[in-house]
């Protein structure tokens, strides 16, 4: 009898094993994108271009194949309506039937709060915008990864650029949105600063809510103090909304101002913004990059989304793009890996761990804990009679292998450990002329 059972339980496992390997090779139907980002609220001017990119690239890929003739097929969760709801609408998608992947979120707040979930049900999640350091060092995910750049590249680039540029400053204020991003950029930027610079003084630190209306209170004490540089890692409304009110009563002339996200405002605000101000990317994504201007592949992409959107394409745009890229590219190495078979989800995961990619700018590459190396572009406003609002010249690139803390250890505190001579690595390169 124990025989007769030892050899039914082989058989079972036998054959569970073999629906299993039967099951890994089937192509399905449709791969289901689960896909967030603003469409509604102040944020949404960032956000909605990126859902246009998306439907679009999204459209395209479609159109040629798809992934080994499987199509994509996404379905949008609206992250203006509040994190209750948008945190249930996630967790609905990710427990769909089917084949399915996630691409969220734009919300460095969000993302802190989906990783975990993500990880507990086993989906694979790319954050393809948010960048908040603290999500993927503060544990380690299996399923989870990050496509883009996080805060401690934007913020040690940033404080970089801002020594290269005005060498000579004394004192700084800063006025961030009140949440995850604004309190963990600053403090990135903040450490960073007091290793390269100690004697520079924090004059004031402002901290107005998310989505804030009116930025009179803040405009009128950096009236006041006179700081010789002013920094914000605002983004989307919120920084329209600051900068236009600062502009009307001059004080983007009267100090240094260090904008890390304002290449998602600059075509919105026009004359609003003088020549001089300290302008990054969230990246090295810029349609005036005088690098892949005539890159066919991104020519023709800033063309189209041109036409179809009266606008030139953000960083949050570029960061969609390398998201979907990356995702397909790790399920096309998974396949070829898989002997031409559709793959697991961890098959998939495989590839991803060791993924280079290209987005429409340079080079990236994801690292063992899931989060991507991409460099950074920097450069000051000026004015351009072809556009009626200011570009951003004298770029400078900075790689991410210089920028970012090693897997394993805390970005707050090895930006402690940075030295003044930084500044003259031979990894910083001006592009063009």
């Amino acid at each position: 009898m124990n025989r007769i059972n030892k050899t039914l339980a082989m058989g079972i496992g036998l054959l569970a094993f073999a629906t299993a390997s039967i099951a890994q090779s089937v192509k399905p139907a449709e791969l289901k994108l689960g896909m967030s980002t603003f469409m509604t609220g102040p944020a949404s001017v960032l956000g909605a271009p990126a859902k246009v990119a998306a439907d679009m690239w999204i459209e395209d890929f479609n159109a040629s194949g798809g992934i080994d003739g499987v199509k994509l097929k996404p379905t949008w969760i609206d992250e203006g309506q509040g994190a209750e709801k948008f945190l249930s609408e996630y967790r609905r998608l990710a427990q769909e039937p089917g084949e399915k992947l996630m691409l969220s979120a734009i919300s460095s707040g969000y993302c802190n709060a989906l990783a975990p979930v993500a990880e507990d049900l086993k989906v694979i999640n790319i954050l393809w915008e948010c960048s908040t350091e603290k999500v993927l060092e503060e544990r380690r995910y299996k399923y989870v990864f990050r496509t883009g750049p996080n805060a401690t590249m934007e913020m040690v680039a940033a404080v970089l650029h801002l020594l290269k540029v005005k060498p000579d400053f004394k004192t700084i204020a800063v006025v961030n949105q009140d949440y995850a991003w604004g309190r963990d950029s600053w403090e990135i930027f903040r450490n960073t600063l007091a290793a390269l610079r100690p004697d520079v003084k924090v004059v004031a630190e402002m901290f107005p809510k998310f989505g804030a209306p009116d930025f009179s209170t803040e405009v009128t004490r950096l009236q006041a103090l006179k700081p010789d540089v002013v920094l914000s890692t605002a983004w989307g409304g919120d920084l329209d909304t600051f900068l236009r009110q600062a502009s009307q009563r001059g004080l983007l002339k009267s100090s240094q101002f260090v904008l890390p996200l304002a290449d998602s405002s600059l075509e919105r605000l026009g004359n609003a913004v003088p020549p001089g101000v300290i302008v990054g990317f969230v990246g090295d994504g810029y349609f005036a990059d005088p690098e892949f201007q005539n890159d066919a592949e991104t020519k023709a992409f800033v063309q189209r989304f041109k036409a179809r959107t009266g606008a030139y394409p953000n960083f949050a745009v570029y960061h969609m793009i390398q998201a979907l890229k990356a995702a397909t590219g790790a399920y096309r190495q998974a396949i070829t890996t898989n002997k031409v078979q559709w793959p697991s989800t961890d098959q998939v995961v495989a590839a991803l761990q060791k993924l280079e990619y290209r987005g429409l700018s340079r080079p990236i590459r994801l690292r063992e804990d899931g989060q991507a190396l991409q460099g950074q572009l920097y450069g000051v406003t000026k004015n351009d009679p072809a556009h009626p609002f200011p570009i951003v010249g004298q770029l400078m690139y900075y790689p991410a292998e210089m920028a970012t803390a090693p897997v394993g250890q805390k970005s707050v505190e090895w930006v402690k450990t940075l030295k003044p001579s930084l500044l003259e690595s031979p990894l910083i390169k001006r592009v063009g002329n």
